[in-house]
């Protein structure tokens, strides 16, 4: 490979008004042996070359081949057309950062990043619009089973970091990572990401009007004074933080797990959803399954029209921290949420203030999990058809579809919880892609109310593939 350092895009090289009907293919191959022409069977030997070349214009694809590429930047490269990145079947094209800044319409699809103690793996910021990171992999290392607490925090790489407006975050894979995914851009889409093994923050949302959904966050490690969450978020205003408003957030159908394996080494307790210093207006947070040890389940201090409806919130032990609660209460500086409603959920515990709306809700011990769930004890979350909390909930605001896509109701009336009982002659509804296609708030959500394992999750297909590859490869 000619060079695998950093890799700038110059400004005018895509100020271009090429159609989509005269866009090109290229290809990039770090082993070819000369320049050559960006053709298939003659591709360049660098993606700088790519660039270099002056062809790469609005609305083309790059194809990479397996190799080292370094550092990426992408810097006041702003498209009338989306320009592609991606990696050619199966392919594993390797960069140790990507940084696309003040730049639009760019799709980043298949990369995989590597790197220790590099800050954001892929970071998106400035003034940029319309960026897709697609199917990547990212982490600071492939094994990290043998970190010691403070070769977490000297060594961990966080995941990828947004701002600006209308991004989407799909399918990627996270592993070994500080921070997951924080986002601070507006009107963006953060869906089907599997984020395993972290130290800080799975999720943040601090821009307003975006969606997570089908999400799954797992795997605490408390490696120092952190209090770590499964999502995050807080308002910032003129008077700092908690002084001002974080407006319009979805979070649907997310699953967040503490840990998987008790043993685990520096296993801590994981603040499922943790909203702190709002005020939080207008949120939906529907269908998530919060699986943790602590006592905040999901909490919002400081809300005004905000619902919390038909989610699924349980311990995974009888000691403290927890029993875990569903929790919308007063702001930090004593203003009582308004216009709240917390509906339909099956959780061990509430904590709402007395102006919040609580409608058939049901709350249960850890010596009831028997009576509700297929298999507790092998993380299946799924209602069994005698359940409790089958046909007891309310179609008053219930999203129409269950964690799993599964159209509420079967029976006679909703069930309570992220999962709707069913036979297994029900199907989930089809979904573009593997996941749901953004939509109002009111519902989406994988297979039945049967035997069917609690974290499974729609979008999350490609990162399964990407991960059995890996797998296979380290056999």
């Amino acid at each position: 490979m000619a060079r695998t350092g950093m890799f700038v895009v110059a400004t005018t090289l895509f100020l271009s008004a090429v159609t989509s009907a005269d866009a090109a293919e290229y290809y990039v191959d770090p082993s070819a042996g000369s320049a050559g022409d960006g053709s298939e069977s003659n591709p360049w030997a660098s993606l700088q070359d790519a660039i270099d070349a002056g062809d790469v214009a609005a609305g083309d694809t790059v194809w990479l081949m397996s190799g080292d590429y370094g550092e990426l930047s992408i810097e006041s490269a702003n498209n009338t057309d989306t320009i592609t990145i991606a990696a050619a079947n199966e392919q594993e094209p390797l960069f140790t950062s990507v940084l696309v800044r003040d730049s639009s319409a760019w799709t980043l699809r298949g990369l995989h990043v590597r790197g220790e103690n590099a800050g954001y793996l892929i970071d998106v910021d400035g003034n940029s619009e319309g960026v897709r990171v697609e199917a990547c992999v990212l982490m600071s290392t492939a094994d990290a089973s043998s970190w010691s607490a403070q070769d977490w925090i000297n060594r961990a790489s966080s995941g990828i970091s947004v701002d600006g407006t209308r991004m989407t975050i799909r399918n990627n894979l996270l592993m070994n990572v500080g921070y997951g995914i924080s986002v601070s851009a507006d009107h963006s889409l953060v869906e089907g990401n599997l984020i395993e093994n972290f130290s800080r923050d799975g999720l943040r949302g601090l821009g307003d009007h975006s969606v997570f959904q089908y999400n799954t966050v797992k795997n605490c490690y408390a490696v120092d004074d952190h209090h770590d969450d499964g999502f995050q978020s807080w308002s910032v205003g003129d008077g700092g933080v908690g002084t001002g408003e974080v407006v319009g957030i979805v979070l649907r159908g997310n699953t967040f797990i503490n840990y998987e394996d008790p043993n685990q080494p520096h296993r801590g307790t994981l603040q499922g959803i943790g909203c702190f210093d709002g005020t939080f207006v207008d949120w939906v947070v529907e269908n998530n399954v919060v699986v943790t040890d602590h006592w905040h389940g999901i909490t919002l201090l400081g809300a005004r029209n905000s619902t919390i409806t038909n989610n699924t919130v349980v311990d995974l032990n009888q000691e403290r921290p927890g029993p875990p609660w569903i929790s919308i209460d007063d702001h930090k500086n004593g203003t009582a949420p308004t216009g709240c409603v917390v509906r339909n959920n099956l959780t061990t515990a509430l904590n709402n203030s007395e102006q919040v709306i609580e409608e058939n809700n049901i709350t249960f011990s850890m010596d009831e999990t028997a009576a509700f769930f297929v298999d507790f004890n092998n993380s299946d979350l799924h209602l069994r058809e005698d359940a409790p909390a089958v046909d007891t909930g309310t179609t008053t605001g219930a999203p129409e579809l269950d964690r799993d896509l599964i159209p509420r109701p079967q029976g006679d009336g909703v069930d309570v919880g992220a999962y709707e009982w069913h036979d297994g002659s029900v199907e989930p509804l089809p979904s573009d892609g593997g996941v749901p296609s953004l939509g109002p708030p009111g519902g989406t959500g994988d297979s039945g109310g049967c035997a069917v394992q609690g974290q499974s999750q729609p979008g999350g297909w490609l990162v399964l593939l990407v991960l059995a590859a890996l797998l296979r490869r380290r056999r």
